[in-house]
């Protein structure tokens, strides 16, 4: 069902834990499958330094932030709040249809946890 990238993020998942004193935080939830994405970041002269990610769900689901984490890193703001549902699901190599809402969540997650950061600012 899953590719060898989906799955290998998913056993090695990259980045994940919580992060202490985050610059922003962004949670998102979908009951209809149970996943739930809670994603951190730390930010220094507009840049993300640091993204950290906890997920309860799917293994489509955890390999989605991981792979979100490893695509932002090093982006500035504006860069990150680019990057779309699609743009997670095409770097993990497409996902099986009845699981492309993970990648939604991995992405609302983020910017969710970027206009946490800029409210706060």
């Amino acid at each position: 069902m899953y590719n060898e990238k989906v799955m290998e993020h998913f056993q090695n998942p990259r980045n994940v834990g919580e992060m202490v004193d985050p610059g922003g935080v962004g949670e998102v939830g979908n009951m209809r499958c149970g996943d739930i994405m809670k994603i951190f970041i730390k930010v220094e002269d507009n840049i993300i330094q640091d993204i950290k990610f906890l997920t309860f769900g799917c293994g489509a689901a955890i390999a989605s932030s991981s792979a979100l984490t490893e695509m932002v890193k090093g982006k500035t703001l504006d860069e990150a709040l680019l990057i779309t549902n699609k743009d997670v699901a095409e770097e993990l190599g497409g996902l099986p249809a009845p699981k492309l809402h993970c990648s939604n969540l991995a992405a609302d997650a983020l910017h969710k946890a970027i206009e946490d950061f800029r409210a706060k600012q």
